[in-house]
């Protein structure tokens, strides 16, 4: 029921039949009704993750000939997600918008054992190819096929480089900025923004050469660049999420399609954790300071007051992770 119907039937049932001697306070709690109303009414909707990854392929029989009309179903064996297409008459498939992840492609056809890949990984902004060769033989048989799944990406001509979500947790990061592991593909240097400008400009990259405000930054499919005045100069992204929380991104440098737009520099798109079928998570401490820290070879040869003194560092990071279930296993 829409709100401004309940609102105007409590209104008339709980606001108007008042006597004298309670008109005051009933008007009072009208009030706070009304205001908290109006915040229900004026909540935004949750925008789940949009993905631009793909996986396709062609069905063949044993002879290399096509084979239309097969059922092809491609799954996601930890969130339990299953997406079903027909082969078309040229026996090719084609699942658009889909999360990174780890999947298997299932193919039935009349005449042809059912057909079913080993596990393999798309990762965000991918065309991911996977060739299915049936064999003959009834459909209640089921046959496993290796290595299906194209190790190269021989549908797009884009450049660039996956960085995964062990290296975002496990590598070093100077103030656990994730887009920092940028540097790691050909091509990326930190800009000078980000180093001499006070304060340092987040995420600020020269890539081929080109300027760093060039760049184009998604986060779940959705722009993510930093148009507002507010955050011009302290960051090219408009959120910048913990490397717990990212569970890849991508750095496309080159060739990327027309469907990004804009950028004249790369391409960054991220994707975040998403739920699963389990609860599960983990924690982790980094602790650096001065007890195994050594002596400086000229410590306290000038400062009687520093003679014996190690030099102090410390630096301590605490984080963790959970991925739930019951609530984001569909997000």
């Amino acid at each position: 029921m829409n709100l401004s119907v309940l609102h105007h039937l409590f209104v008339s049932r709980y606001c108007n039949d008042v006597d004298k001697t309670s008109a005051k306070a009933s008007l009072s709690l009208c009030k706070y009704v009304v205001i908290l109303l109006l915040i229900l009414s004026s909540a935004t909707h949750c925008h789940a993750q949009f993905d631009s990854a793909e996986v396709l392929g062609a069905v063949k029989d044993p002879t290399g000939a096509v084979v239309p009309g097969a059922t092809v179903v491609l799954t996601n064996p930890a969130k339990g997600i299953k997406v079903t297409r027909q082969a078309d008459a040229d026996g090719s498939y084609d699942f658009t918008n889909v999360q990174p992840g780890e999947y298997t492609v299932t193919v039935q056809a009349t005449g042809f054992s059912s057909s079913i890949t080993d596990r393999f990984t798309v990762n965000v902004g991918a065309r991911q190819r996977v060739d299915i060769g049936l064999k003959l033989g009834a459909s209640t048989e089921s046959v496993t096929v290796s290595g299906a799944a194209s190790q190269l990406e021989t549908d797009t001509s884009d450049r660039g480089q996956t960085i995964q979500s062990a290296e975002a947790v496990t590598l070093p990061l100077n103030g656990r900025a994730y887009a920092d592991l940028s540097k790691l593909v050909p091509g990326v240097r930190q800009s000078l923004l980000g180093v001499t400008s006070n304060p340092p400009r987040d995420a600020s990259y020269n890539i081929n050469g080109l300027n760093s405000q060039l760049n184009n930054f998604e986060l779940d499919g959705i722009d993510n660049n930093a148009y507002q005045e507010a955050n011009q100069g302290f960051s090219n992204q408009a959120f910048s999420p913990s490397p717990d929380a990212v569970q890849e991104f991508k750095v496309q440098t080159d060739n990327y399609s027309a469907e990004y737009g804009r950028a004249g520099g790369a391409i960054i798109n991220a994707t975040t954790r998403s739920g699963a079928n389990a609860f599960h998570g983990g924690a982790y401490d980094y602790l650096r300071n001065t007890v195994l820290n050594s002596f400086g070879p000229f410590l306290g040869t000038g400062c009687k007051a520093d003679a014996g003194a190690k030099p102090i560092w410390r630096h301590t990071w605490r984080a963790g992770y959970q991925r739930q279930a019951l609530l984001l296993r569909r997000l």
